[in-house]
């Protein structure tokens, strides 16, 4: 049977119109770093353009070569910003930090991605494939739910979760804002787009 993470990792589900806690294990993903606002930085579609060519290089690999095939997870992104409002009231994607990954299996090493990256340049290359890496992400205890909607009309649901889910069950941020990306945005109408909003979190001292 296919690896689908969306299937037998459960924290690749959560639920709409409510916040939960959850612990998530350590995973590791391909990741490439940038800034800006996503729809006008040339440096995020090049993130994109290395990273799905690469995770399917991967794919390929894992299932000819190791007979362990899987389903390509969907795309995520840690955002951060020197101020939290600029993800919720303001809104300011200028101001925006980011990593953009894709989760591998936990059978993928530095070797495999060496590997993959020699077959991508076979095929043309791509823009940002020297400057990615494979990277273990060990976030814990979070704070998540599901939104269903456009990505600009995120800001009220993190408003509510960063004001007043955490502090109100005595937790504090920590961290980096992340996003789970269920739906694609080219095939999908932004109002039924499904994205899993993360925060982690630690008890207040």
């Amino acid at each position: 049977m296919k690896f689908d993470v969306k299937k037998q990792i459960p924290t690749y589900t959560a639920p709409r119109g409510r916040f939960e806690v959850v612990t998530v294990p350590p995973m590791t993903y391909l990741m490439v770093d940038g800034e800006g606002d996503p729809n006008r930085a040339p440096r995020y579609q090049d993130a994109l353009g290395t990273l799905y060519p690469t995770a399917y290089a991967l794919k390929f690999l894992s299932k000819t070569e190791l007979d362990r095939d899987y389903v390509v997870p969907p795309l995520e992104g840690l955002w951060w910003s020197d101020d939290f409002a600029t993800f919720t009231s303001q809104r300011d994607k200028s101001r925006w930090s980011w990593t953009m990954m894709i989760l591998v299996p936990d059978w993928i090493t530095d070797y495999h991605l060496d590997r993959a990256r020699s077959s991508v340049t076979a095929k043309g290359g791509a823009p940002l494939l020297d400057e990615m890496r494979l990277e273990s992400l060990d976030e814990g205890r979070c704070v998540q739910t599901l939104h269903v909607g456009s990505y600009d009309d995120e800001g009220p649901v993190l408003a509510a979760m960063h004001d007043e889910f955490i502090p109100a069950h005595g937790l504090r941020m920590t961290g980096r804002h992340h996003e789970i990306y269920l739906g694609d945005p080219r095939r999908t109408a932004p109002e039924r787009l499904r994205t899993i909003l993360r925060q982690p979190v630690e008890a207040a001292r």
